[in-house]
């Protein structure tokens, strides 16, 4: 029986490139839900956004290998106030209109002790503005989990409206349970 000499089998080895499982999730309004918390003196609402596409990648299972790419209908808008809902809506805040779509896309994911910090570049209202955000994420299988909370400054994308009146930290909560 003929053994090949093991310099041989290691070169084979080696020649043979390695293919990194890549893991596709798409983002949706079903599966992905942005809400948000606003505050002013002696009151606060919440509100969100109902439609969200765009996709999610792991490579080999890895959540450090995470990449983003996700648009938010800014049309979709709602808040616990429909006058309010309508007012957010305009040139005063979102203005929809002329700012239908808000995307956010990974630059960088580190990993934490408490979990992952992901970065990515946010544009609303035509202003791109890079965030952070501390996270859960778990890929496991053909499901993506991620749960954030963070904060954000409105004025960092022209968002000036009522100043004194509005405060201009924003709070954020991102929560995706995407399946394969």
């Amino acid at each position: 029986m003929y053994r090949a000499p093991f310099a041989v089998v290691l070169a084979v080895l080696l020649a043979v490139p390695v293919v990194a499982a890549e893991t596709k999730f798409s983002l949706t309004g079903e599966n992905t839900k942005i809400t948000f918390v606003g505050t002013k003196p002696g009151g606060r609402h919440e509100g969100g956004f109902k439609k969200v596409s765009g996709t999610a990648t792991v490579t080999d299972g890895n959540p450090a290998t995470l990449q983003i790419q996700a648009e938010i209908d800014t049309t979709s808008l709602y808040s616990d106030n429909g006058m309010l809902t309508k007012h957010l809506k305009s040139p005063d805040f979102f203005g929809v209109e002329d700012h239908p779509k808000a995307t956010f896309k990974t630059t960088k994911v580190e990993k934490t002790d408490k979990g992952y910090t992901i970065t990515g570049d946010l544009t609303m209202l035509g202003r791109t503005k890079a965030v952070s955000m501390p996270a859960t994420v778990t890929a496991a299988g053909d499901t993506l989990t991620l749960t954030s909370e963070f904060k954000i400054n409105r004025n960092d994308w022209g968002m000036t409206y009522g100043k004194g009146k509005v405060d201009d930290i924003v709070s954020l909560k991102v929560v995706v349970n995407a399946k394969k």
